[in-house]
């Protein structure tokens, strides 16, 4: 997605499988959470955090997004959709798409 947020010290890629299965990491290097963090995405729809670094349970302060996250239409980084994210201080995101008719178990 992006690796030239050198300003703010972000970057941010997608992971693909072989099933086509694709998770988004997202890297924030400093020690300031970054509000309304826009990363944009291929798809519609809710998507689900993975892994907070930042999380309580791994010892972080727990700012995130609260298990999940609905991707808007506003472009970004050359595509239709994105996602509007807390990003924790010094943490990674994990942020997968929820399939349609599949349980979101993360929210």
């Amino acid at each position: 997605m992006d690796f030239r947020d050198y300003e703010q010290s972000v970057i941010s890629f997608e992971r693909k499988g072989r099933s086509g299965e694709v998770v988004l990491v997202v890297c924030n290097f400093t020690p300031v959470p970054r509000e309304n963090y826009r990363v944009g995405v291929g798809r519609p729809g809710r998507w689900r955090e993975l892994l907070n670094s930042d999380a309580v349970p791994y010892g972080g302060s727990g700012w995130g997004n609260f298990g999940g996250v609905e991707a808007e239409e506003a472009e970004a980084h050359g595509r239709r959709y994105s996602l509007r994210l807390t990003l924790p201080p010094l943490g990674v995101l994990y942020l997968k798409p929820v399939e349609s008719g599949s349980a979101d178990r993360g929210s």
